[in-house]
């Protein structure tokens, strides 16, 4: 039983921490309380989840939201400023972020050619910097269980346009597993264990060894 060595983490085809990085766009109060693609509870968890990925795998992570400075939309849901506070955001007034200058630059300066995108709505603020994106050379990856539409149509149809321009479709759970790829990589392994949660917060083997520990105690 052995590992190969880490191969190229720079030049791997897969994404690593060191090859690739996180954009989240638009997870506003507004915006959530608007997606129908899913349940609210499901998509505040998976972003979140996804989000706590991006940071314990130390990704560069450009945060965008749009119309706070001019009052018109609230900063971000609280439960992404518990895990993001720290980092700068990016406010616009374009819905295509790729349109706003600062944006796009903060994005250009990582360096990096693969690109995690989520955002909210998929048909629009997903749609278009992915697009753009695509188009100057970028390889874009949506979590699709992260990201969500005003309808479930329209988070499909959206999707299909991205993955028809080249954008490569992953989940929560294979960004976690294809970010950790081994668990000899002992530093990042507590923070991968987050991929064991769900949003219901239901765990079947907790809840055995929890009626077994009932059924000792009786």
């Amino acid at each position: 039983m052995a590992s190969e060595d880490i191969r190229n983490a720079k030049t791997d085809q897969l994404l690593t921490p060191e090859n690739s990085a996180f954009i989240i766009i638009d997870y506003q109060p507004i915006q959530v309380s608007s997606i129908r693609s899913m349940p609210r509870d499901e998509l505040v968890f998976n972003i979140v989840s996804t989000a706590k990925a991006a940071v314990n795998y130390n990704l560069p992570i450009i945060h965008s939201t749009v119309n706070v400075a001019t009052g018109r939309n609230k900063p971000p849901i609280q439960e992404l400023r518990d895990v993001l506070g720290h980092l700068p955001t990016y406010d616009r007034t374009s819905i295509n972020s790729w349109e706003d200058t600062e944006f796009k630059q903060a994005v250009k300066a990582i360096g990096r050619r693969k690109l995690i995108m989520t955002a909210l709505w998929t048909e629009a603020c997903l749609t278009f910097p992915a697009l753009d994106a695509i188009q100057e050379g970028y390889e874009v990856y949506v979590p699709v269980d992260a990201v969500g539409g005003t309808s479930l149509g329209a988070h499909e149809a959206a999707l299909r346009r991205i993955e028809q321009a080249g954008a490569k479709l992953i989940s929560r759970v294979q960004m976690y597993c294809e970010l950790q790829r081994d668990w000899a990589r002992e530093a990042t392994i507590p923070g991968f264990m987050d991929v064991f949660n769900s949003f219901d917060g239901f765990n079947p083997e907790k809840a055995a060894e929890e009626a077994a520990k009932g059924r000792a105690n009786n």
